[in-house]
Protein backbone atom coordinates (compact mmCIF):
# COMPACT_ATOMS: atom_id res chain seq x y z
CA UNK A 1 0.00 0.00 0.00
CA UNK A 2 2.97 2.49 0.60
CA UNK A 3 4.39 4.41 -2.74
CA UNK A 4 7.86 4.20 -1.92
CA UNK A 5 9.96 2.12 0.55
CA UNK A 6 13.74 1.88 0.45
CA UNK A 7 15.85 0.57 3.15
CA UNK A 8 17.41 3.26 5.12
CA UNK A 9 20.96 3.88 4.91
CA UNK A 10 23.31 4.15 7.77
CA UNK A 11 22.83 7.53 8.83
CA UNK A 12 19.50 6.42 11.07
CA UNK A 13 20.01 3.48 11.92
CA UNK A 14 21.12 3.88 15.72
CA UNK A 15 18.14 5.66 15.74
CA UNK A 16 15.81 2.78 14.92
CA UNK A 17 18.23 0.80 17.04
CA UNK A 18 17.37 2.84 20.01
CA UNK A 19 13.37 2.57 19.62
CA UNK A 20 14.00 -1.49 18.76
CA UNK A 21 15.71 -1.69 22.13
CA UNK A 22 12.81 -0.03 23.83
CA UNK A 23 10.60 -3.30 24.97
CA UNK A 24 7.45 -1.36 25.64
CA UNK A 25 7.15 -0.09 22.08
CA UNK A 26 5.43 -3.17 20.66
CA UNK A 27 3.04 -3.17 23.58
CA UNK A 28 2.26 0.46 23.08
CA UNK A 29 1.51 0.00 19.59
CA UNK A 30 -0.38 -2.76 19.89
CA UNK A 31 -3.10 -0.80 22.18
CA UNK A 32 -2.78 2.01 19.85
CA UNK A 33 -4.33 -0.09 17.35
CA UNK A 34 -6.58 -2.14 19.84
CA UNK A 35 -8.33 0.30 21.55
CA UNK A 36 -8.66 2.73 17.94
CA UNK A 37 -9.62 0.35 15.84
CA UNK A 38 -6.67 1.33 13.54
CA UNK A 39 -4.99 -1.06 11.36
CA UNK A 40 -1.35 0.14 11.29
CA UNK A 41 0.87 1.95 13.77
CA UNK A 42 4.27 3.17 13.89
CA UNK A 43 6.73 5.04 15.48
CA UNK A 44 8.30 7.21 13.20
CA UNK A 45 12.03 8.84 12.40
CA UNK A 46 11.04 12.50 11.48
CA UNK A 47 13.71 15.11 10.20
CA UNK A 48 13.22 17.97 7.59
CA UNK A 49 13.85 15.49 4.70
CA UNK A 50 13.58 11.80 5.83
CA UNK A 51 10.96 10.19 7.53
CA UNK A 52 11.83 6.23 8.50
CA UNK A 53 9.86 3.42 10.17
CA UNK A 54 11.31 2.92 13.51
CA UNK A 55 8.84 0.27 14.90
CA UNK A 56 5.53 -1.02 13.20
CA UNK A 57 2.11 -2.60 14.04
CA UNK A 58 0.25 -3.86 10.80
CA UNK A 59 -2.72 -5.30 10.85
CA UNK A 60 -3.90 -4.32 7.08
CA UNK A 61 -0.79 -4.92 5.15
CA UNK A 62 0.79 -1.21 4.33
CA UNK A 63 3.97 -2.73 4.54
CA UNK A 64 6.15 -1.13 6.26
CA UNK A 65 8.65 -2.51 8.50
CA UNK A 66 11.72 -1.06 10.78
CA UNK A 67 14.13 1.11 8.21
CA UNK A 68 11.80 1.35 5.67
CA UNK A 69 11.66 4.55 4.38
CA UNK A 70 8.63 7.05 2.86
CA UNK A 71 9.07 10.35 0.78
CA UNK A 72 8.66 12.58 3.38
CA UNK A 73 6.93 15.12 1.45
CA UNK A 74 3.84 12.25 0.87
CA UNK A 75 3.30 12.28 4.45
CA UNK A 76 1.15 14.21 7.00
CA UNK A 77 4.07 13.54 9.28
CA UNK A 78 6.13 16.91 7.78
CA UNK A 79 3.00 19.17 8.95
CA UNK A 80 3.34 17.55 12.28
CA UNK A 81 7.23 18.85 12.17
CA UNK A 82 6.03 22.36 10.87
CA UNK A 83 3.59 22.81 13.54
CA UNK A 84 4.68 20.86 16.19
CA UNK A 85 1.26 19.36 17.04
CA UNK A 86 -0.88 16.69 16.56
CA UNK A 87 -2.20 16.38 13.11
CA UNK A 88 -5.59 14.36 13.81
CA UNK A 89 -8.49 13.18 11.19
CA UNK A 90 -11.67 10.84 11.74
CA UNK A 91 -13.08 10.86 8.19
CA UNK A 92 -10.94 12.61 5.67
CA UNK A 93 -13.66 12.69 2.78
CA UNK A 94 -15.74 14.50 6.02
CA UNK A 95 -12.42 17.06 6.41
CA UNK A 96 -12.60 20.58 4.92
CA UNK A 97 -8.51 20.80 5.11
CA UNK A 98 -7.62 17.44 4.27
CA UNK A 99 -10.20 15.64 2.01
CA UNK A 100 -8.12 16.89 -1.13
CA UNK A 101 -4.87 16.69 0.09
CA UNK A 102 -2.48 14.17 -1.79
CA UNK A 103 -1.32 12.21 1.54
CA UNK A 104 -4.58 10.24 2.03
CA UNK A 105 -4.94 9.65 -2.10
CA UNK A 106 -1.42 8.28 -1.76
CA UNK A 107 -2.00 5.90 1.03
CA UNK A 108 -5.48 5.18 0.75
CA UNK A 109 -6.59 5.88 4.40
CA UNK A 110 -9.18 7.67 6.10
CA UNK A 111 -8.53 7.71 9.42
CA UNK A 112 -5.31 9.33 10.51
CA UNK A 113 -3.39 10.58 13.76
CA UNK A 114 0.23 11.59 14.32
CA UNK A 115 1.59 13.01 17.73
CA UNK A 116 5.35 14.41 18.12
CA UNK A 117 8.02 12.57 19.91
CA UNK A 118 9.93 15.63 21.67
CA UNK A 119 13.31 15.05 23.08
CA UNK A 120 14.22 16.30 26.43
CA UNK A 121 16.37 18.53 24.78
CA UNK A 122 13.04 20.10 23.18
CA UNK A 123 14.00 18.49 19.45
CA UNK A 124 11.44 16.59 17.83
CA UNK A 125 12.41 13.40 17.19
CA UNK A 126 9.80 12.10 15.02
CA UNK A 127 6.22 10.85 15.73
CA UNK A 128 3.85 8.27 17.06
CA UNK A 129 1.25 7.40 14.19
CA UNK A 130 -1.56 5.43 13.16
CA UNK A 131 -3.62 5.24 9.85
CA UNK A 132 -6.63 3.04 8.72
CA UNK A 133 -8.90 2.84 5.43
CA UNK A 134 -12.02 3.26 7.27
CA UNK A 135 -12.84 6.22 9.66
CA UNK A 136 -12.47 6.11 13.25
CA UNK A 137 -13.30 8.63 16.14
CA UNK A 138 -10.00 10.31 16.96
CA UNK A 139 -10.67 13.70 17.91
CA UNK A 140 -11.14 12.80 21.60
CA UNK A 141 -9.42 14.47 24.78
CA UNK A 142 -8.95 10.66 25.51
CA UNK A 143 -7.48 9.36 22.91
CA UNK A 144 -4.92 12.23 21.94
CA UNK A 145 -3.95 12.22 25.62
CA UNK A 146 -3.23 8.65 25.56
CA UNK A 147 -1.37 9.21 22.63
CA UNK A 148 0.75 11.90 23.92
CA UNK A 149 1.51 9.86 26.86
CA UNK A 150 2.92 7.29 25.19
CA UNK A 151 4.81 9.65 23.20
CA UNK A 152 6.12 10.89 26.14
CA UNK A 153 6.97 7.57 27.46
CA UNK A 154 8.58 6.52 24.03
CA UNK A 155 10.89 9.80 23.89
CA UNK A 156 11.92 9.46 28.51
CA UNK A 157 13.34 6.10 27.21
CA UNK A 158 14.98 7.03 24.43
CA UNK A 159 16.60 9.97 26.65
CA UNK A 160 17.47 7.33 29.19
CA UNK A 161 18.97 5.09 26.55
CA UNK A 162 21.52 7.85 25.57
CA UNK A 163 22.01 8.89 28.86
CA UNK A 164 23.12 4.99 29.24
CA UNK A 165 25.10 5.22 26.26
CA UNK A 166 27.52 8.28 27.08
CA UNK A 167 27.50 6.18 30.99
CA UNK A 168 28.97 3.26 29.45
CA UNK A 169 31.57 5.24 26.89
CA UNK A 170 32.24 7.27 30.41
CA UNK A 171 33.19 4.10 32.13
CA UNK A 172 35.43 2.49 28.96
CA UNK A 173 37.25 5.46 28.60
CA UNK A 174 37.75 5.73 32.45
CA UNK A 175 39.01 1.53 32.19
CA UNK A 176 41.19 2.31 29.47
CA UNK A 177 42.82 5.74 31.21
CA UNK A 178 43.35 3.36 34.74
CA UNK A 179 45.07 0.47 32.64
CA UNK A 180 47.19 2.88 30.66
CA UNK A 181 48.04 4.87 33.99
CA UNK A 182 48.99 1.45 36.11
CA UNK A 183 50.98 -0.21 32.89
CA UNK A 184 53.57 3.68 32.86
CA UNK A 185 53.26 3.11 36.32
CA UNK A 186 54.87 -0.16 36.21
CA UNK A 187 57.19 0.29 33.45
CA UNK A 188 57.80 3.46 35.11
CA UNK A 189 58.87 1.41 38.64
CA UNK A 190 61.10 -1.00 36.98
CA UNK A 191 63.44 1.49 34.58
CA UNK A 192 64.20 4.04 37.48
CA UNK A 193 65.31 1.54 40.22
CA UNK A 194 68.99 0.91 38.26
CA UNK A 195 69.45 4.49 38.23
CA UNK A 196 68.46 5.23 41.70
CA UNK A 197 70.31 2.57 42.48
CA UNK A 198 73.66 3.83 40.69
CA UNK A 199 73.62 7.26 42.20
CA UNK A 200 73.00 5.86 45.77
CA UNK A 201 76.19 3.47 45.18
CA UNK A 202 78.09 6.84 44.07
CA UNK A 203 76.85 8.71 47.24
CA UNK A 204 77.87 5.97 49.40
CA UNK A 205 81.33 6.04 47.46
CA UNK A 206 81.56 9.74 47.97
CA UNK A 207 81.35 9.74 51.49
CA UNK A 208 83.98 7.18 52.05
CA UNK A 209 86.41 9.95 50.43
CA UNK A 210 87.74 12.77 51.71
CA UNK A 211 84.86 15.87 51.75
CA UNK A 212 84.85 19.53 53.07
CA UNK A 213 81.64 20.21 54.94
CA UNK A 214 80.20 21.54 52.08
CA UNK A 215 80.66 18.66 49.53
CA UNK A 216 79.69 16.10 52.45
CA UNK A 217 76.75 18.30 52.92
CA UNK A 218 75.39 18.10 49.19
CA UNK A 219 75.72 14.37 49.14
CA UNK A 220 73.86 13.58 52.09
CA UNK A 221 70.88 15.98 50.87
CA UNK A 222 71.84 13.23 47.30
CA UNK A 223 71.07 10.57 49.77
CA UNK A 224 67.97 11.88 51.36
CA UNK A 225 66.41 11.92 47.99
CA UNK A 226 67.77 9.13 46.69
CA UNK A 227 65.88 7.57 49.89
CA UNK A 228 62.84 9.89 48.82
CA UNK A 229 63.05 8.34 45.67
CA UNK A 230 63.51 4.53 46.51
CA UNK A 231 60.45 4.91 48.64
CA UNK A 232 58.34 6.00 46.02
CA UNK A 233 59.17 3.57 43.18
CA UNK A 234 58.44 1.06 46.32
CA UNK A 235 54.88 2.60 46.89
CA UNK A 236 54.73 2.56 42.54
CA UNK A 237 55.33 -0.85 41.98
CA UNK A 238 53.47 -2.21 44.85
CA UNK A 239 50.23 0.04 43.34
CA UNK A 240 50.62 -1.77 39.84
CA UNK A 241 51.10 -4.98 41.00
CA UNK A 242 47.89 -5.05 43.56
CA UNK A 243 46.20 -3.03 40.74
CA UNK A 244 47.64 -5.83 37.65
CA UNK A 245 47.16 -8.94 39.44
CA UNK A 246 50.19 -9.83 41.55
CA UNK A 247 48.81 -8.51 44.62
CA UNK A 248 51.21 -7.22 47.79
CA UNK A 249 53.26 -9.95 48.91
CA UNK A 250 54.67 -10.26 52.34
CA UNK A 251 57.89 -12.13 53.46
CA UNK A 252 56.91 -13.81 57.01
CA UNK A 253 59.62 -14.25 59.47
CA UNK A 254 59.46 -14.07 63.74
CA UNK A 255 61.21 -10.71 64.25
CA UNK A 256 62.79 -10.07 67.41
CA UNK A 257 64.97 -7.54 66.56
CA UNK A 258 62.00 -4.90 64.96
CA UNK A 259 62.93 -2.01 66.76
CA UNK A 260 66.32 -1.94 65.28
CA UNK A 261 64.92 -2.28 61.65
CA UNK A 262 62.61 0.69 62.70
CA UNK A 263 65.19 2.60 63.74
CA UNK A 264 67.73 2.42 60.59
CA UNK A 265 63.76 3.68 58.57
CA UNK A 266 64.32 6.46 61.29
CA UNK A 267 67.64 7.34 60.87
CA UNK A 268 67.54 7.29 57.13
CA UNK A 269 64.87 10.03 57.36
CA UNK A 270 66.78 12.08 59.49
CA UNK A 271 69.75 11.90 57.30
CA UNK A 272 67.30 13.12 54.32
CA UNK A 273 65.87 15.54 56.82
CA UNK A 274 68.88 16.97 58.90
CA UNK A 275 66.84 20.36 60.56
CA UNK A 276 63.63 18.25 61.64
CA UNK A 277 63.68 16.79 64.83
CA UNK A 278 62.22 13.13 64.89
CA UNK A 279 61.32 11.89 68.95
CA UNK A 280 61.06 8.27 68.73
CA UNK A 281 60.01 6.18 71.98
CA UNK A 282 59.95 1.91 71.17
CA UNK A 283 58.91 -0.41 73.68
CA UNK A 284 58.50 -3.67 71.51
CA UNK A 285 59.06 -6.74 74.61
CA UNK A 286 58.60 -9.69 72.45
CA UNK A 287 58.92 -11.50 68.48
CA UNK A 288 56.93 -9.79 66.41
CA UNK A 289 55.33 -12.06 63.36
CA UNK A 290 55.48 -9.51 60.50
CA UNK A 291 57.26 -8.51 57.19
CA UNK A 292 59.78 -6.55 58.37
CA UNK A 293 60.80 -4.65 55.13
CA UNK A 294 56.80 -4.00 54.83
CA UNK A 295 56.53 -2.79 58.39
CA UNK A 296 59.62 -0.32 57.54
CA UNK A 297 58.18 0.76 54.22
CA UNK A 298 54.76 1.79 56.31
CA UNK A 299 57.40 3.77 58.37
CA UNK A 300 58.85 5.68 55.75
CA UNK A 301 56.23 6.68 54.48
CA UNK A 302 53.86 7.69 57.45
CA UNK A 303 57.06 9.70 58.11
CA UNK A 304 57.38 10.77 54.77
CA UNK A 305 53.52 12.20 55.14
CA UNK A 306 54.33 13.84 58.48
CA UNK A 307 57.91 15.69 57.20
CA UNK A 308 55.53 16.79 53.81
CA UNK A 309 52.45 18.01 56.31
CA UNK A 310 53.30 18.56 59.53
CA UNK A 311 54.41 21.75 60.95
CA UNK A 312 58.24 22.57 60.57
CA UNK A 313 58.51 24.05 64.14
CA UNK A 314 56.95 20.57 65.74
CA UNK A 315 59.49 17.45 66.03
CA UNK A 316 57.70 14.32 64.96
CA UNK A 317 56.60 11.89 66.89
CA UNK A 318 57.45 7.97 66.48
CA UNK A 319 55.71 5.60 68.84
CA UNK A 320 55.85 1.73 68.78
CA UNK A 321 55.22 -0.72 71.52
CA UNK A 322 53.53 -4.12 71.93
CA UNK A 323 50.93 -3.99 74.34
CA UNK A 324 48.18 -6.46 75.05
CA UNK A 325 48.51 -8.41 72.70
CA UNK A 326 49.20 -5.90 70.32
CA UNK A 327 51.50 -4.52 67.74
CA UNK A 328 50.92 -0.48 67.60
CA UNK A 329 52.87 1.26 65.56
CA UNK A 330 52.01 5.60 65.09
CA UNK A 331 53.42 8.52 63.80
CA UNK A 332 52.20 12.62 65.07
CA UNK A 333 53.10 15.80 63.70
CA UNK A 334 51.75 18.96 64.54
CA UNK A 335 50.26 21.23 62.20
CA UNK A 336 46.76 22.17 61.28
CA UNK A 337 43.86 19.57 61.26
CA UNK A 338 43.02 17.75 58.56
CA UNK A 339 39.97 18.57 56.74
CA UNK A 340 36.83 16.32 57.14
CA UNK A 341 36.23 16.05 53.60
CA UNK A 342 40.16 14.86 52.98
CA UNK A 343 39.63 12.36 56.05
CA UNK A 344 37.71 10.40 54.08
CA UNK A 345 40.06 10.12 50.97
CA UNK A 346 43.13 10.04 53.02
CA UNK A 347 43.89 6.51 51.98
CA UNK A 348 42.61 6.15 48.04
CA UNK A 349 45.40 5.63 45.42
CA UNK A 350 46.39 9.46 44.28
CA UNK A 351 45.15 11.66 46.75
CA UNK A 352 47.27 13.82 48.01
CA UNK A 353 45.05 16.17 49.51
CA UNK A 354 46.22 20.08 49.56
CA UNK A 355 49.99 20.30 49.27
CA UNK A 356 52.34 23.07 48.23
CA UNK A 357 54.20 22.90 44.96
CA UNK A 358 57.20 21.95 46.69
CA UNK A 359 55.12 19.22 48.56
CA UNK A 360 54.45 17.25 45.18
CA UNK A 361 53.93 13.49 45.14
CA UNK A 362 51.99 11.18 43.65
CA UNK A 363 49.27 10.21 46.90
CA UNK A 364 50.05 6.70 47.26
CA UNK A 365 52.00 6.25 50.51
CA UNK A 366 48.99 6.10 52.68
CA UNK A 367 47.42 3.62 50.30
CA UNK A 368 50.52 1.58 50.02
CA UNK A 369 50.39 1.80 53.85
CA UNK A 370 47.10 0.75 54.41
CA UNK A 371 47.50 -1.96 51.78
CA UNK A 372 50.35 -3.37 54.17
CA UNK A 373 48.23 -3.27 57.25
CA UNK A 374 45.66 -4.98 55.84
CA UNK A 375 47.63 -7.73 54.46
CA UNK A 376 48.79 -8.00 57.93
CA UNK A 377 45.35 -8.14 59.57
CA UNK A 378 45.57 -4.87 61.27
CA UNK A 379 44.07 -1.37 60.14
CA UNK A 380 45.34 2.18 60.15
CA UNK A 381 43.52 5.13 62.10
CA UNK A 382 43.61 8.54 62.11
CA UNK A 383 43.41 11.49 64.99
CA UNK A 384 43.50 14.98 63.32
CA UNK A 385 42.52 17.85 66.10
CA UNK A 386 44.03 21.59 66.45
CA UNK A 387 47.23 19.87 68.60
CA UNK A 388 47.99 17.84 65.17
CA UNK A 389 47.57 14.60 63.14
CA UNK A 390 48.37 11.21 64.90
CA UNK A 391 48.19 8.00 62.37
CA UNK A 392 48.33 4.59 63.88
CA UNK A 393 48.54 1.15 62.38
CA UNK A 394 47.45 -1.58 64.95
CA UNK A 395 47.76 -5.30 64.52
CA UNK A 396 46.90 -7.60 67.20
CA UNK A 397 49.37 -10.12 67.46
CA UNK A 398 47.59 -13.04 66.84
CA UNK A 399 46.08 -11.57 63.43
CA UNK A 400 49.17 -11.52 62.11
CA UNK A 401 49.60 -15.45 62.22
CA UNK A 402 45.82 -15.82 60.93
CA UNK A 403 46.74 -13.33 58.00
CA UNK A 404 49.82 -15.33 57.16
CA UNK A 405 47.84 -18.63 57.25
CA UNK A 406 45.23 -16.83 54.32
Amino acid sequence: MAERKSRVDDSFKDDVAAVGRIAAVPKILDVVCQSTGMGFAAVARVTESRWITCQSCDHIGFGLKPGDELTIGTTLCAKVREIREPVVINHVDASETYRGHPSPATYGYQSYISVPIFRATGELFGTLCAIDKRPARLESPETIGMFKLFAELIASHLDADDRLAVAEAELIDERQIAELREQFIAVLGHDLRNPVASIDSGMKLLLRQPLNERSRQIVTLVQGSVLRMGGLIDNVLDFARGRLGDGLTLEWGEENSLDAALMQVVEEMRIGHPDRPIDVAMSIDRPVRCDRARLGQMLSNLLGNALTHGAADRPIEVRATTETGRFVLSVANGGLPIGEETMKHLFQPFFRGEVRASQQGLGLGLFITDQIAKAHGGAMSIISNETGTRITFEMPLDSAMLAQQS
